[in-house]
Formats: C-alpha cells, structure tokens, sequence
C-alpha cells in the first residue's frame, strides 16, 4: 500500500532521514522504533506532505505522493494523528471531530463515523460540547485519534501516542488501535519509542538510528532479538 524508497529529507543543513525504505501492506500495523532524534517522526511527517523529501520517493499505490500537498494526502486517504495532538483547543470536542471530516461530502458517512468514534472512545461522548483544552492528556490523545478517523483513512499515521500519558491509559490506546485495524481494515503506520506495545499490536516493524534503518523484522522475531531487547525493551 505505502512504498518508501531511498528517502532523503532534511531540515535546512541537517539530514534527517538517510536512504530510509519502509513497505507497509494494506490491512497491516507497521511500527518504526527509535531513540528521539533517530528521524522517526521525520518518516510520518514526509508521508503526510509536511515535509518535502530530497531525494527518494513515496508510493501510495503505486502512485508517487511525495511532491503533493497535505491537504491532496488527506484526500488520498492518508490521516497524521501528530505528535502533541495539536487540536483546536478552544473548540468542543464535537467541533474538532467534524473538522477531521472536513474533505468529505458524504454526510450520512459522517454521522456515522462520528457515532463509530463515540463508540470506541465513550469518554469523548461524554464531553462532547466541552472545549477540547479542559480535557485530560488521556482525553485529548483520544480526541486526536477520533479526528484523524473522522477523514475516514485508508493509512493512519501515529506519531508517539504514548506521550505524556498514564501506562494504563496507553494500553487502552493501543488496544483501541489495534480494534481499528482488525475490523475496518485501517492500515496503521506506528512510529513509537514503547517499543514493548508497539511490538505487541504490530505486525511488521523497522527500528531506525541516526536516520537509516538498521534492522527490520516482523515483530515477533524483534521482540524476540538481542540488539531490539537490550536498547528498547529493557531486558
């Protein structure tokens, strides 16, 4: 579904990414692990048309996307749920989900994504008319996910979920991720540093240093290898 070849991206004289490749098939959880400043958030934010790449290209498809624009991505059927939220604070919860939808047209699709995003996170129901800034970190993280599913995605892309959040939160998160994928058949590209979750939900993962990929495996055979354990999953 998702083709990286040969990235290269840069932030002005830095280099971020270098030559990264990164296949990830429809209806699977990909995850990439790093270290912070590895170049893993750099990854989802190519895919999703806020960075453009130097070199390489990006293949949804078949179709190369990395020289369009965010907003034609989203249309593709590509959501970015960022690292940080970045929600619209001073808007309700409902306001904010329907601002996800906002490249659609299908206003009985709407409804009825809104009432799915109610269904997998009942506390979003629950405050609904409430600013989005008076929610808990918790609340907010499932706020940005719902958005992102408001556009109705064929790729989700999650950008460090686990930020900032209780452990027994983030375990709820991840379950509803992989619930996501398992039943509407959304494919989820995961860049995460818990690796331990990440691992546990994915399918496939790459672990990433200094902007190369430098080992890439299912992830039951990276749960399972030395080098993965001893750096991400203590032990």
């Amino acid at each position: 579904m998702l083709e990286i070849r040969d990235l290269v991206a840069a932030y002005g004289p830095v280099t971020a990414l270098r030559g990264v490749n990164v296949r990830v098939p429809q209806g699977t959880t990909v995850t990439i692990l790093g270290a912070n400043g590895a170049g893993k958030s750099t990854i989802l934010r190519a895919v999703s048309g806020l960075l453009k790449p130097t070199h390489g290209s990006i293949q949804l498809d078949g179709e190369r996307i990395d020289r369009k624009s965010a907003a034609s991505i989203v249309r593709r059927g590509i959501s970015l749920v960022p690292e940080g939220r970045q929600l619209f604070t001073a808007l309700t919860v409902e306001q904010n989900l329907r601002l996800g939808a906002f490249t659609r047209s299908d206003r009985r699709g709407v409804r009825e994504d809104l009432l799915r995003v109610y269904d997998y996170f009942p506390r979003l129901r629950e405050r609904m008319k409430q600013p989005a800034g008076s929610l808990s970190g918790g609340e907010q993280q499932m706020l940005a996910i719902g958005r992102a599913l408001m556009a109705h995605p064929r790729l989700l892309l999650l950008d460090e979920p686990s930020t900032g959040l209780a452990p027994f939160l983030v375990r709820d998160i991840f379950q509803i991720v992989s619930t996501i994928n398992r039943e509407q058949g959304t494919t989820v590209l995961l860049v995460e540093q818990n690796a331990t979750l990440s691992l546990s939900i994915a399918d496939y993962g790459y672990v990433i240093e200094t902007g190369r990929v430098v080992i890439e495996a299912p992830a039951h055979e990276l749960r399972e290898n030395e080098a993965v354990r001893k750096a991400y999953l203590g032990y």
